[in-house]
Parts: structure tokens; sequence; C-alpha cells
């Protein structure tokens, strides 16, 4: 299914001042075809851009002549900074100057898990700057908008509670790597300051989302749910019966892949 994704040195820039700054890495395929959107790949909690989604999609961009843009948020692959610094807003804010280097007219944002919301955050802020790119459309997959108000705050036990107060932090087995996830107290603490879920949510383009109904970790309801907050614009739902968080099968990922090609071609 994919052709071999072009793999370059990453670009760099620095994001933040002082003790703030921290290097992020950046994988920019510029377009073939003159006036063609960029297609933006927003990963979830611990991934990175050398994912089985990330390069089918850069894959897919090189074939339809479209500008492809990843890059790792801090603390995650190959870009700089602590993991354990890590917020809502702190990576938000990378995405912003990741597009405020790269300068795209027009881009189509892909966001995965965590990556969604950041993706629905990226559209709020970008709707409050002149000569920011055009959104043209959103495909958000296994979305977790809002996920440390909805999903983790609500089922902390005793003992993460008291690890929250005492550490700043707590621990949790992760299915998808032998070290175990870990939630801060920045992290939640600021998620309350970045909820998107409170009130409509104006993305001003259509959007596909695509949700694993065996997902264990973003339980589906939490996609019908976000559908509820968006009346606005035209969104289609995919839901696949058999599908987990990942969504990385093969046929998942030209489920992924068709939604996106049917947004670029609106």
């Amino acid at each position: 299914m994919t052709d071999a994704a072009d793999m370059t040195r990453p670009k760099r820039i620095i994001v933040g001042s002082g003790a703030e700054a921290r290097e992020i890495a950046i994988l920019h395929r510029p377009a073939t075809r003159r006036g063609a959107a960029a297609i933006v790949w927003l990963g979830g909690y611990r991934s990175d851009m050398s994912g089985t989604k990330a390069i089918e999609l850069d894959s897919l961009a090189k074939r339809l002549g479209l500008a492809a843009i990843r890059f790792d948020y801090s603390g995650h692959g190959a870009s700089g900074g602590e993991f354990s610094n890590g917020t809502i807003s702190r990576w938000l804010e990378e995405a912003v100057a990741v597009l405020e280097d790269i300068k795209p007219k027009r881009v189509l944002l892909v966001g995965s898990s965590m990556g969604a919301w950041i993706a629905l955050r990226l559209v709020q802020e970008l709707g409050r700057r002149k000569r920011a790119p055009a959104v043209i459309g959103i495909v958000l997959i296994a979305p977790a908008p809002d996920f440390t108000a909805e999903l983790i705050e609500p089922n902390l036990t005793e003992a993460e509670r008291r690890s929250l107060d005492e550490r700043g932090y707590f621990e949790e087995y992760s299915a998808y790597s032998p070290e175990p996830n870990v939630y801060t107290r920045a992290l939640i603490e600021d998620g309350r300051e970045n909820l998107v879920m409170t009130g409509i949510i104006e993305t001003g383009c259509p959007v596909h989302i695509l949700q694993g109904m065996k997902d264990p970790d973003v339980p589906y309801r939490h996609a019908l749910k976000l559908v509820e907050f968006l009346p606005a614009d035209d969104v289609v739902l995919t839901l696949i019966r058999d599908g987990d968080h990942r969504l990385s099968r093969p046929q998942d990922i030209e489920k992924i892949l068709a939604a996106t090609t049917a947004l670029i071609n609106e």
C-alpha cells in the first residue's frame, strides 16, 4: 500500500524562550502542485511522526502532489524537551509555531487521539490570527478532546489521586509501550483551561471522524458526544465495529486515506 516515504533529516525550530525553549523536529514535504494544500499530522499522546498513519498520509500527499507537514511535540520522538513538562497549551503552542514557520496557505488537519484535541484547539487559535492558513478540512481519528477532564479525572483511583497530590504525577500501564503512561498534575490542570466540549465548536470546514467501537482507551460514545458539539459543520462519523484505538490495520488505513482524499477534493 505504501510508497517508500522520503525520510529526510528533520528541520528544527526553537519554540519558547529561556527556560521554556525547546527544539521541535519537523518533516516537511513541499507540494508539487501549484496552490495545493498541506496535510498536517497531529499525533497522539506519546506517539511520534514516524508511526504508520503519519507515514501513510505522507505517502498520500506525495501521490496527490500535496504538501505534508509532520512534527514531534516536545518530549516526543525526535524533538527536545522533557515529556513531563508537556501540557495541551505547550503542545498547541508548538503546533502553531510549526505552521508559522512553514507558512502553508491551506491546510487539512489530521489529528489522532490527543492530536484531535490539538486540532480542534488549533482551529480556534488560527481563527484569532491574521494571515493564518485556511483550514479546509479536519480528519479526527479516535478523537480524545478533553480527555483529561472527561476520561482521566472521573476515573482516578485513590492511589492515583494521592500520587498526584504527593508526587505531582501518577503512572498507568500502557498497552503500547513497555514504559508506563505518565500523567502530571500540570497536564490535568492545564487541560481544564483548554476544554472544547463546553459549547458549540465552529471549525468552518467539513469534519470526518473515524472511531473504533472496540477502542479500550477512548470509548466510541466519546466520539458520539463530540458530534453533538459540531452542529454547524458538515460532519461524517465512521464507526468501525471491530476497530481498536490505533486504527492502524490496512483496512483502517484505507478508510483514513479515503476520508482525507475526499476532504481534499471537496
